[in-house]
C-alpha cells in the first residue's frame, strides 16, 4: 500500500472530537473541501461529554441532524432530578432539579430556544458527527497522526503519519485546525499561550454495567453526588455516579491525591468503590473500564497563530462541571467555519479570522473559571455538614447524621445545607453561561448605544436582546400552517436581515448588497399578509428596534448589527456593516 508524497485540501482538521468532528461538518455543509485526522483507529471508545445544552442543540438544528442527535439521547424531561446522598442506596441529603427542569426554570429554557438541552454520551455523539461530516464531503482519515507542520504566507504544510502502513506523507492546507485535545501537539507547535494549570487534582474514572432501575427510576437524573469519606480528596467536588444509558449503564468519578502516587485501580479495586457509592455490598457489576486523568484549570489567551487555529479542550482545559466541555468546543468550530468559509470563498478579508479569537477567548477564560469555581462550590455543602474537618470515616458519618437533631444546631446545620444546596444552581442551571455570549470584535458593528446592565444574575439567567454581538433571540413565527424559529430563518450558509412591513426597503437593500458582495444577504419581513408573521407578537417584543428598523444575524446567529430605524440610503447603510463584519474595507 503506498500513499502520496502529497494531498492538498483547503482546511486539514487534527482530531475528531467534538471540535474536530464538528469543524468537519460545518466546512463540508458549507462547501469547503478538508480533511480529517485522527491517529485513533475509531471514534470516542468512552462516555466523556454527555450534557448537550440549548446552544449546542440549536447548532445541530440548524445544520439538520437534531434529530439523529434526540434518537440517541437521554431526553431532558429524564435527566434533571439531581441527587445529593450518602450513597445510592443510602440516605439523601437533598435533591436539586437541574437542566432547567425546575418549573420555576422551565419556562425559561422553553422560551429562549427552540430545542431543549438532553444527554447523549461522546460515544453515541461523535459517530453522528463524522458520518455526516464524512457523507456531506469530509475525508476522514483514521490512524493518521498529526506530527508536525511549517507555514506560509499560502499556506500550511503538515506532516502525517499513517499508523497502518507505518509510512510518513504531508497535506497542504490552506489552514489547520488543532483540535486534538486538551494535550495539543498542534497548540504546542505553535506556542499557544496559556494562563492556569494542568494537574491540579486527580481523579479515576469508572464505567460499569449495573440495573439499579430500582434504586434510581423514580428520581431520574444524569448525575447522582456521593458525599462519603474520601469524596472530598482530588475528583470534581465530590464523589459522582453518572448515568450513561438509563438506568443499567454508569460511569463513577472518584478523587485521588495527585501527589501521590496513582492508584492502581485494578477489577476488583473499582468494584468495590462501585458498590460503596451504590451502597449494596453485593451488587452485580460488570467492570467495563478504568482511567485515571487530572483536573485542569487553563485556557489559551490566543487561539490562532497565523494560518493556524486551535478549538476545543486544546484551548480551554477544565473538570466537567457545569457540562461546558464539548458544547464549548462544537460552539468554537462553528464561529470559526463559516470565518474560514467566507476568507476561502473571497467574500471576506484574511482579517475577519482574527476576530475568532477575540470572540472565543474570553468565552474560553469564562468556562474554565465557572467549571473550576463549581467544583470548589461543594465546599460549602462539607462546611454545612460540618464534615470539611472530619477526622476519620465514622466522625464524618456522625457529623452527617447530626443534621437531623432536634436542637438549635440541627436546625442551623439544616439551613446551612440548604444555603449550599442552593449555590449549585450555578452549576447546574447556568443558563446565562450556557446562552448569554457575547462577543466584541472587529465582526461585531456597534449601533451606538450601551448594553443595558442584566436584570438578573447574568450566569443563571439568560436576558434575549439584539444587541449586537449577543445570539440571536427565539421567537416563534410562520403562518397558518407552519411555525418556525427565528433561528430557522437565518441558517448557516448565510447573513440574514429581520425587518418589519414599513421596513420592506431593507429587502431590496438587501439584494443590492448581496449582488454587490458577492455573500448572500436575505430579507425576512415580518407581519401580517406577509410570508412570516410574527404569531405570539413575541418579536415585536424581542426585536429591540422598531418596525421599520432590521436586525442583521452572521451565519453563527450572533447579531452582527442592527439600525433602529430605516435610514435614508439603507442600502448604503448595510453595505457598511457588511463590509465591516466581513473586514471587506469601506463600502466606496
Amino acid at each position: 500500500m503506498s500513499t502520496p508524497d502529497v494531498v492538498e485540501t483547503d482546511v486539514l482538521i487534527v482530531g475528531s472530537g467534538p471540535a474536530g468532528s464538528s469543524a468537519a461538518l460545518f466546512l463540508s455543509s458549507l462547501g469547503v473541501p478538508n480533511i480529517m485526522v485522527t491517529k485513533y483507529r475509531w471514534t470516542a471508545n468512552t462516555p466523556r461529554a454527555h450534557i448537550t445544552n440549548q446552544r449546542t442543540m440549536e447548532i445541530f438544528r440548524d445544520l439538520g441532524i437534531e434529530d439523529q442527535v434526540l434518537a440517541d439521547a437521554t431526553p431532558h424531561g429524564m435527566i434533571g432530578d439531581t441527587v445529593f446522598c450518602t450513597s445510592i442506596a443510602g440516605e439523601e441529603i437533598g435533591r436539586i432539579l437541574t437542566w432547567g427542569n425546575h418549573p420555576a426554570r422551565h419556562a425559561d429554557y422553553e422560551l429562549a430556544s427552540p430545542s431543549l438541552n438532553c444527554d447523549i454520551p461522546q460515544t453515541y455523539l461523535e459517530p453522528i458527527l463524522v458520518r455526516n461530516a464524512t457523507v456531506r464531503g469530509t475525508q476522514t482519515q483514521f490512524s493518521t497522526e498529526y506530527l508536525s507542520h511549517t507555514q506560509d504566507a499560502h499556506g500550511v504544510t503538515v506532516r502525517v503519519l499513517d499508523r497502518v502502513t507505518g509510512s510518513e506523507y504531508s497535506i497542504r492546507a490552506k489552514y489547520l485546525i488543532g483540535a486534538d485535545g486538551a494535550r495539543s501537539k498542534v497548540a504546542a507547535h505553535i506556542q499557544l499561550p496559556y494562563e492556569g494549570r494542568m494537574d491540579i487534582a486527580g481523579s479515576m474514572n469508572i464505567t460499569f454495567k449495573a440495573d439499579i432501575a430500582g434504586l434510581v427510576g423514580h428520581r431520574p437524573s444524569v448525575l447522582y453526588w456521593v458525599i462519603q469519606p474520601g469524596s472530598n480528596i482530588g475528583g470534581i467536588g465530590a464523589g459522582l455516579v453518572r448515568m450513561v444509558r438509563p438506568w443499567n449503564e454508569w460511569l463513577i468519578v472518584w478523587g485521588y491525591d495527585i501527589s501521590k502516587e496513582p492508584p492502581e485501580v485494578t477489577n476488583e479495586a473499582a468494584t468495590e468503590i462501585v458498590r460503596k457509592l451504590i451502597g449494596l455490598p453485593d451488587l452485580d457489576v460488570e467492570i467495563t473500564g478504568t482511567s485515571l486523568w487530572g483536573n485542569n484549570e487553563q485556557y489559551a489567551t490566543e487561539l490562532r497563530s497565523g494560518r493556524v487555529f486551535c478549538a476545543g479542550d486544546a484551548v480551554h482545559k477544565h473538570p466537567p462541571s457545569n457540562g461546558l466541555g464539548s458544547n464549548s468546543s462544537i460552539q468554537d468550530s462553528y464561529n470559526l467555519a463559516w470565518k474560514l468559509a467566507a476568507v476561502l470563498g473571497g467574500q471576506a478579508g484574511e482579517e475577519l479570522l482574527d476576530s475568532y479569537t477575540a470572540e472565543r477567548a474570553p468565552v474560553a477564560r469564562q468556562i474554565v473559571l465557572r467549571a473550576n469555581q463549581s467544583g470548589r462550590e461543594f465546599g460549602r455543602l462539607f462546611e454545612a455538614l460540618g464534615i470539611d474537618g472530619a477526622e476519620s470515616p465514622e466522625q464524618m458519618r456522625e457529623l452527617i447524621e447530626s443534621r437531623k437533631a432536634n436542637s438549635p444546631a440541627g436546625a442551623a446545620k439544616r439551613a446551612a445545607v440548604q444555603e449550599a444546596m442552593e449555590l449549585k444552581n450555578y452549576e447546574f442551571n447556568a443558563h446565562g453561561v450556557e446562552l448569554g455570549q457575547h462577543y466584541v470584535s472587529s465582526a461585531v458593528v456597534g449601533d451606538g448605544t450601551i448594553k443595558p446592565a442584566p436584570a438578573r444574575d447574568p450566569e443563571l439567567y439568560y436576558e434575549p436582546s439584539t444587541y449586537p454581538g449577543v445570539r440571536l433571540p427565539h421567537a416563534w413565527v410562520g403562518d397558518n400552517t407552519t411555525k418556525h424559529s427565528t433561528h430557522d430563518l437565518a441558517p448557516y450558509g448565510q447573513f440574514t436581515l429581520f425587518t418589519g412591513i414599513t421596513g420592506e426597503d431593507w429587502d431590496t437593500a438587501a439584494r443590492k448588497v448581496s449582488d454587490q458582495l458577492g455573500v448572500e444577504v436575505k430579507a425576512v419581513v415580518i407581519g401580517p399578509g406577509r410570508e412570516v408573521t410574527d404569531l405570539y407578537f413575541d418579536w415585536a417584543k424581542l426585536r429591540g428596534v422598531e418596525e421599520d428598523g432590521a436586525v442583521l444575524v452572521r451565519p453563527d446567529k450572533h447579531v452582527g448589527w442592527r439600525a433602529n430605524n430605516l435610514p435614508a440610503n439603507p442600502e448604503s447603510a448595510l453595505l457598511d456593516a457588511m463590509s465591516a463584519i466581513l473586514n471587506r474595507g469601506t463600502s466606496a
